[in-house]
């Protein structure tokens, strides 16, 4: 498996993908927006592109998630589906939460809240 580091994109957002036993945890830092979005979704694209056995969207210091992340969070989750690839959604903070609340991918997407500093024990 290819081993993807977008590494910092911005001073508002880090993304790096880490191989883990044949699957990858994306882990994002930061402000989710319609600048750094684009980062998300390559990390997301590049992850799917190996087919691994899942893919975990780690959202535990993601601060902001705006249209453009939740757009990303969109995508890659009918590339799972149609991948037949498990994907997990792991957040922490209220505002992520509430956006993906209000907008009805908390449900679609299967997202689990996290404790803050847990989530890479799961």
């Amino acid at each position: 498996m290819t081993t993807v580091s977008p590494g910092p994109t911005s001073e508002l957002l880090t993304v790096d993908a880490i191989p883990v036993d044949g699957a990858v945890r994306i882990v994002c830092a930061g402000e989710v927006d319609c600048s750094t979005a684009p980062a998300l979704r390559r990390a997301l694209d590049g992850a799917f592109a190996d087919r691994p056995r899942g893919v975990t969207v780690d959202l535990e210091a993601v601060t902001f998630l705006d249209s453009a992340g939740l757009s990303a969070l969109a995508v890659a989750h009918r590339t799972a589906d149609q991948a037949g690839v498990p994907m997990r959604v792991l957040v922490a903070t209220r505002a992520v939460t509430r956006a993906l609340q209000v907008t009805g991918l908390w449900e679609l997407l299967g997202c689990e809240t996290v404790h803050p500093g847990t989530a890479g024990a799961a």
